[in-house]
């Protein structure tokens, strides 16, 4: 037995020598005489020497053959650094530019369909016909193209035609609800609108005609709507666009053996908009640039992933998530990218890993919902399914149980190198993740990114080690937001990362920071427990909680009190055997609590705990901690959460109608 039983990868002589940031550092020191350890020496330096670090990243990539720049990095000041002042390139073309005619550029797949490949040749006649076509329709640099559709190829070709043009991008999924899409689009004023009939999700096919009319209802700055038929055979006139709107089949676009003509934009020319949950209040615009998204992502995808141009890279994604954007930047590598368009629990629990299986996948992204899912189910995909294949498991979204590790380890894809990431849609990026160099221990992030000035800070800012703080990043990073939508002085912007340490961005996360660079996330910092002056993370109840026999998931707050004191109460979805909404049995709750009292703090015993249906999340897998807070604090549910952003959204309404019961009054309700 291992004298460390935390301990699940290690490594090898691939990873210490050939692996790409192993190859890097052998560059720095043939190149520029700098010879590091270790990656804790190569971390160091690269998050002090900023402008070290990112002229070689530049140079490294070639970036350098494309363009050249007056300073690397002209104003340090957060918000609004300055990157690579003087440099001119498009995401689009760098996406191109490694592509080769041996692989695909993309695997897609179906539920319950047969794996399609899309050649690279393919892929640029695409989006050179598409990008023909936008500029036909008037679209010109700086406007606003936005998707309507779920992970197909041409949603990628769509986002790379509208690169290539130099509009700017953004998408949402039809799994939101049409006021949530509005709440978002709106904002963005797109020009056209590239929408698909349908999808097909769960085993049945969901027909969005009707939903565009209304989008396009909704969307006075549409001119065009590109109508992408998925679902149903092209009809004539089956698409209702409604007065001033010209409709355009995707099928009907002219072809053309003609290469893509890019746009040759500034470093900082916005690329796209990513969108924040809008669970806290209307949903944030995040806008990011060409040149930041495109030295972030190859040094993020390649010297901390590890993507290599052989590799065939799958994450499970809506186009909603920010994983999808991070999924097509795998074309920054040349590598070929797989999109799965379907349930990732179809036919079973494990759906994604058969869809890995039939695609030949090496690298594979998931959120830790999702494992935690295919590990209750009870299933084997180690002894059922051929994943050979697959070299490392990405896991995001929020933090993962021991188990859970352990079980991707030992029951999904044993020796595999699993690389937990925490990032966000905020950078488009990992703060902390993988690395090949670093070994792997259950529950533990392996260290801080490449050029990410990462730290823990107390209330104080000061910074603590092998204790919990304020996730914190000390020094720019260059895909750091642009700006947000409608925000003319940034007074939004710096309220959501600056206003804690001004000049120091605040993420949002409890993070715990050991000696050896090991990162732990603890929850978010804005629905921290804290009773009698002890601070933990909900990750850590959930870490307990979720073990107990008879728990299948559960959400916990603390609510503070008009005089002074403190309700915690836990929700738990058990399996059958008692009623929602009442509080759980002695049997139950005295497992629970002995859990917690043995494994965390006899202080963080919840003062009552209740049975519910089911935990509501966002779409991406996160639970809704602060606006169930707010919910019990009397907030209104159309306060705390736009229609259609979250499962289970019907769960709102009952957290409301608790909390007009419970609220904010003194000490803790009489029953459940």
């Amino acid at each position: 037995m291992s004298p460390d039983p935390d301990l699940l990868w290690t490594p090898g002589p691939r990873e210490s020598e050939d692996s790409n940031v192993a190859l890097f550092m052998a560059w720095l020191y043939e190149t520029r005489g700098l010879s590091f350890a270790d990656y804790a020496e190569l971390w160091r330096w690269s998050s002090t020497d900023l402008r070290a670090f990112w002229s070689a990243v530049w140079e490294y990539y070639g970036l350098d053959a494309v363009s050249g720049y007056e300073e690397v990095l002209a104003d340090a000041t957060m918000p609004g650094a300055r990157w690579f002042t003087g440099a001119r390139l498009n995401f689009a073309e760098r996406c191109l530019a490694r592509a080769t005619d041996e692989r695909p550029a993309l695997v897609s797949v179906t539920e319950g369909g047969e794996p399609a490949e899309m050649s690279w040749d393919r892929l640029r006649r695409e989006v050179a016909a598409v990008s023909e076509a936008l500029r036909g329709m008037g679209v010109r640099p700086g406007d606003c193209v936005a998707g309507y559709l779920t992970n197909l190829p041409q949603a990628v070709v769509a986002l790379l035609a509208t690169a290539a043009v130099g509009a700017v991008w953004t998408v949402c999924s039809p799994d939101f609800g049409t006021p949530s899409v509005l709440a978002r689009l709106r904002q963005a004023e797109p020009k056209v609108l590239v929408a698909a009939d349908g999808y097909h999700y769960g085993g049945k096919d969901h027909d969005r005609r009707s939903t565009v009319t209304e989008l396009l209802d909704g969307l006075p700055t549409v001119r065009h709507l590109l109508a992408v038929d998925n679902i149903l055979p092209p009809q004539a006139g089956a698409w209702s666009a409604g007065s001033g709107v010209t409709v355009h089949a995707w099928s009907a676009l002219p072809a053309t053996d003609r290469a893509p003509v890019f746009e040759d934009v500034p470093f900082d020319h916005p690329l796209w908009i990513l969108w924040s949950s809008g669970t806290t209040g209307v949903p944030k615009g995040i806008v990011q640039g060409h040149g930041g998204i495109v030295v972030e992502l190859l040094k993020a995808l390649g010297l901390g992933a590890d993507l290599r141009p052989d590799d065939r890279y799958l994450f499970v994604t809506s186009t909603s998530w920010m994983v999808w954007n991070f999924l097509v930047c795998g074309l920054l590598h040349g590598s070929t990218i797989v999109l799965y368009d379907g349930s990732p629990t179809r036919p079973d629990a494990a759906g994604a890993w058969r869809v890995a299986e039939r695609t030949n996948a090496t690298m594979v992204g998931v959120g830790a919902a999702y494992l935690a899912a295919v590990e209750k189910s009870g299933l084997h995909p180690a002894a059922d399914l051929d994943l050979g294949a697959v070299r490392s498991v990405l896991q995001t979204g929020s933090a993962m149980a021991t188990s859970t590790w352990r079980w991707v380890d030992e029951r999904l894809t044993p020796g595999v190198w699993l690389q937990s990431i925490c990032g966000g849609t905020d950078i488009c990026s990992v703060l902390a993740g993988g690395t090949p160099l670093l070994p792997v221990r259950a529950g533990r992030i392996q260290g801080p990114a490449l050029g990410v000035a990462l730290a823990a800070w107390d209330e104080s800012g000061r910074p603590v080690t092998g204790e919990q703080g304020e996730l914190v990043v000390t020094a720019p990073l260059p895909s750091m937001p642009l700006r947000f939508v409608d925000d003319p002085d940034d007074a939004r912007y710096r309220a959501s990362y600056f206003d804690t340490y001004p000049g120091v961005w605040r993420h949002g996360d409890w993070v715990t920071v050991d000696t050896d660079l090991s990162v732990v996330v603890s929850g978010r910092s804005d629905s921290t427990l804290n009773r009698m002056g002890v601070r933990m993370g909900s990750a850590d109840i959930y870490a307990v909680v979720e073990q107990v026999p008879g728990v299948t998931d559960s959400l916990v707050v603390g609510v503070e009190q008009p005089d002074g004191g403190y309700f915690m109460p836990l929700f738990v979805v058990t399996e059958p055997d008692g009623e929602a909404g009442t509080e759980a049995d002695g049997r139950l709750r005295e497992r629970i609590t002995a859990a917690i009292r043995q494994r965390l703090s006899p202080r963080h015993v919840p003062d009552v705990i209740v049975r519910v249906p089911a935990v509501p999340r966002t779409l991406t897998g996160k639970k809704l901690e602060v606006p169930v807070k707010r919910l019990l604090q009397g907030a209104r549910v159309r306060d705390v959460a736009g229609p259609g952003t979250v499962t289970d959204g019907h769960m709102l309404d009952w957290f409301a109608e608790y909390g007009s019961r419970v609220g904010v009054s003194p000490g803790p309700p009489a029953n459940g």
